[in-house]
């Protein structure tokens, strides 16, 4: 996957961390990055460190919008929706380089080789992103747990190429990132393993089963 910086030497990524004014965050563990944002439309990149953005509702149940690790990118324009129901977590302890969208778009030395990678790597970035989005909506557009389970599966093996799933999440996350409750994901996910669709071990999963249609019997049920 494309990183912002990708074929941009230290020297050149320091000016344009000059040129665009960054501004540098420490976050420790478990602790909002909110109140250290300075506006809605800026960059996030961490340079190390875990994040998540989430969504709170009314019922204090959270919801997992998106997960940042490692050189990974974030947008805070969902923030301008309202602040008070969207939060930024830092899961470990964080470094994160704030950047604002307005300065990159109005530089005027815009000819620099240096310039032009980081612009293809971000626009290669928001590609990305804008797939994992729908990716995402896929499962989401599941009406059952087992469903959101097996779509999510599919897509995780699908990108590894693989049948053994390694989870970044926590199964409490799991369930926060599917919109599903954890003890009914516990029991699907139980059931899935006595029917022979998966086999469970720590944060591995293995797929038993073959890829399938959303039209499945056993699937819809």
């Amino acid at each position: 996957m494309t990183k912002l910086f990708d074929s941009i030497n230290t020297r050149n990524r320091e000016k344009l961390e000059k040129l665009f004014e960054t501004q540098t965050l420490h976050v420790k563990k478990n602790t909002s990055i909110l109140a250290s944002i300075p506006g809605e439309h800026l960059i996030g990149y961490v340079i190390s460190g875990y994040l998540e953005i989430i969504k709170n509702d009314s019922n204090g149940s959270k919801f997992i919008i998106e997960e940042v690790l490692d050189e990974d990118t974030f947008n805070t324009s969902i923030l301008a929706f309202n602040k008070n129901e969207y939060d930024i977590i830092a899961k470990e302890d964080s470094t994160i380089l704030i950047i604002d969208y307005q300065r990159i778009i109005h530089v005027e030395d815009c000819n620099k080789d240096y310039y032009l990678q980081f612009i293809k790597n971000l626009l290669e970035i928001t590609l990305v992103k804008t797939q994992e989005k729908n990716e995402r909506i896929e499962i989401l557009t599941k009406k059952t747990i087992r469903n959101r389970l097996l779509e999510y599966f599919s897509i995780m093996s699908n990108k590894h190429g693989s049948k053994f799933i390694y989870l970044p999440y926590n199964f409490t996350d799991l369930a926060d990132y599917l919109a599903i409750d954890r003890s009914a994901m516990s029991r699907e996910l139980k059931n899935l393993k006595e029917e022979g669709f998966i086999e469970i071990k720590g944060k591995r999963i293995t797929l038993l089963y073959e890829k399938y249609s959303s039209s499945d019997p056993l699937i819809n049920i």
